[in-house]
């Protein structure tokens, strides 16, 4: 059974840094795309970021760009966000995923396996 398992949440105030890690359990997709999306209180699933294992080619949100950072570990097992500059408004939980396909794809529904989330709240 694969698993993917977000860590790395917290409290933080704006301007402050946070990594996130999300762990494959199960399987590696060293051969896939993984990528990470929030959702904030009453608000839609959002995309965030995703990088393309092979050759780690990454694409992230206009809101994030700049800011945001994803990495991936040579093994194919876990995947980092690192967060910097934060602002209140990306208080969300946010949730790693991964894609059975190579490709990069910014809408949830595309892709196959998700964590269970990760709260991350920033304060002004």
């Amino acid at each position: 059974q694969v698993q993917l398992v977000e860590s790395g949440g917290g409290l933080v105030q704006a301007g402050d840094s946070l990594r996130l890690s999300c762990a494959a359990i199960g399987r590696t997709f060293s051969k896939n795309t993984m990528g990470w999306f929030r959702q904030a209180p009453g608000k839609e699933r959002e995309f965030v970021g995703a990088i393309r294992w092979s050759g780690g080619n990454t694409y992230y949100a206009d809101s994030v760009k700049g800011r945001f950072m994803i990495s991936r570990d040579n093994a194919g097992n876990t995947m980092y966000l690192q967060m910097n500059s934060l602002k209140p408004e990306d208080t969300a939980v946010y949730y790693c995923a991964a894609r059975s396909r190579l490709d990069i794809r910014i809408t949830q529904w595309e892709y196959d396996y998700w964590g269970q989330g990760t709260q991350v709240t920033v304060s002004s």
